[in-house]
């Protein structure tokens, strides 16, 4: 298992949030999550404009094994999509803390709130 990126923030579902200017979420998954999944095959973008609440699903990745849900972090609109992973979303597999998979402009930071550090996520994927 790789270290975790201490300026990032986790989600219980294994989403992890890099907070971007302009209130901006950045939203990728875990290598622990990658790793349970194995390789992944397809991921199922959220809509450009799409209106999303804090908790709700909005994007799929697909693997050999299985499909998982993707939640956003924080309530907001999607602003940007990584359009790479069409063709290679096996990069989420090579690098998943450089690889995001969509942006959130939240509409309120406060959101994050209930999110973990990397000390916090560490301890809850141990249990």
């Amino acid at each position: 298992m790789s270290v975790l990126p201490t300026n990032l923030k986790y989600a219980n579902s294994h989403e992890w949030v890099s907070v971007e200017e302009d209130n901006v979420v950045r939203v990728g998954i875990t290598d622990f999550a990658q790793q349970q999944l194995g390789d992944l095959v397809f991921v199922d973008l959220p809509e450009l404009g799409r209106k999303v609440q804090a908790n709700e699903q909005c994007a799929v990745v697909e693997s050999v094994k299985t499909a998982s849900d993707l939640f956003s972090p924080v309530a907001g609109e999607v602003v940007a999509t990584n359009l790479l992973l069409g063709d290679e979303p096996e990069q989420i597999n090579d690098a998943p803390y450089s690889t995001w998979i969509f942006c959130i402009k939240a509409d309120n930071l406060s959101d994050l709130d209930q999110l973990m550090d990397a000390e916090a996520y560490q301890a809850y994927i141990e249990e």
